[in-house]
């Protein structure tokens, strides 16, 4: 199987908005789907529209695995046919993610068929998308947020498998899929690229620690990288990863990706008051880039409530930094683009973490408010990072870091 390295960056635009798609089994055991009931499957066509004043020509999608597969190698790819044919029609390139957050009823990533399913889900994917789009460029993220998945499955019983104590034997299992699914993508289409989507997070020791609690938050740090590792044939390598098997380093970074290893106190992410520990976005970026020389992507960012306005001048102001930098940052996606309510309460309020707000009614699909600050915000952002785009080169090279 031979891969073209990518030398070029095939995101139609460097911001891009990302849908919450999670159909996972919540920490209680129901099932949720956050697609409908965020409203986008009833609103795609003015959710796409709506991105068109903000230059956002991108998207994160995702197909709901729970959906398509209810009964084993059996496929249903009506409802992503929808999602492709509104896609096209609005100029939009759809970025998939092929399992969010959720798997089949009667899978976990402990079953010893998960990997196959996943395998064939993935053969399936590529036949059903390439008889649709035979030439477009195809970017997949295989499994979203491994490391995450497995601490809330593995250790912290928020999710299917609902275990404490197993999150590497989850994490192992995830990867195994993972690989397997690469594979088989790569088998079907030799085109498809690959897009990691990893929490990037920082752990500290506590101040004035001995070099045993420094060494152990170095450790835990370290272990953020397990599953691109993986990937990559680093580590584990009779799970058959390997390097070219990673085209794109997509990383997620919120406000509380930085805390304290014992006591798990986040650190401000505006470092004030000042912390020594704390390190700015750029610098994590930075450190992910040096370890596999691929291309960067922020594959979700965005910060709930009153402080979204300051969170997006932060990132503008980083990713300009990187940019600076000499560093292949090929994307922001502001994940959710659309508010959301929390997995576990659904009745609760919801997040009012996107750039449309959601305003709920008895008898339809949520109202989109646009938060006119976030707004503001992203246009100023997006003003202080396009010049230093304009002058980036387009082909990748290795940056002398």
């Amino acid at each position: 199987m031979s891969v073209a390295t990518l030398t070029h960056n095939p995101f139609r635009s460097f911001w891009m908005a990302g849908y919450e798609c999670t159909d996972q089994q919540n920490c209680f055991g129901h099932r949720v789907d956050f697609l409908p009931l965020t409203g986008h499957l009833q609103l795609i066509e003015q959710d796409y529209q709506d991105l068109q004043s903000f230059g956002l020509g991108t998207v994160r999608e995702g197909i709901r695995w729970s959906q398509v597969e209810k009964t084993p190698y059996q496929y249903d790819w009506s409802t992503v046919a929808d999602m492709l044919a509104a896609g096209q029609r609005n100029g939009i390139q759809q970025v998939w993610d092929l399992c969010h957050f959720g798997y089949p009823d009667d899978l976990t990533p402990l079953h010893p068929m998960f990997a196959r399913r996943f395998a064939a889900l993935c053969r399936a994917f590529v036949a059903f998308y390439r008889s649709l789009r035979p030439d477009d460029e195809l970017i997949v993220t295989p499994i979203n947020e491994v490391s995450f998945m497995s601490w809330l499955g593995g250790d912290a019983r928020g999710t299917v498998p609902y275990c404490v104590g197993q999150g590497w034997e989850v994490k192992y299992g995830l990867m195994r899929a993972y690989i397997e699914g690469v594979v088989a993508l790569r088998e079907a289409d030799p085109t498809v690229r690959i897009m990691t989507t990893e929490p990037l997070i920082h752990i500290v020791p506590p101040l004035n620690a001995s070099r045993a609690e420094k060494q152990r938050a170095k450790e835990f740090t370290e272990h953020q990288f397990q599953a691109v590792d993986m990937l990559c044939g680093r580590m584990c390598p009779e799970l058959g990863g390997r390097p070219e098997y990673l085209d794109i380093l997509g990383f997620n970074y919120y406000y509380n990706n930085q805390w304290e290893i014992h006591t798990h106190h986040r650190l401000n992410w505006v470092n004030e008051p000042y912390d020594p520990r704390w390190k700015p976005m750029s610098a994590l970026l930075r450190m992910a880039y040096k370890r596999y020389r691929k291309p960067i992507v922020l594959s979700e960012t965005s910060h709930p409530g009153m402080d979204r306005p300051s969170w997006m001048q932060m990132v503008g102001e980083e990713c300009a930094e990187v940019l600076r930098q000499g560093i292949p940052l090929w994307g922001v996606c502001l994940y959710p683009i659309l508010d959301r309510p929390d997995w576990d309460h659904l009745d609760r309020d919801w997040h009012r973490s996107g750039l449309w707000d959601a305003v709920l009614r008895p008898d339809g699909p949520p109202v989109r408010v646009l938060h006119e600050p976030y707004a503001e915000a992203l246009r100023d952002a997006q003003a202080l990072v396009e010049p230093l785009l304009a002058t980036s080169t387009e082909a990748f090279t290795f940056s002398a870091l």
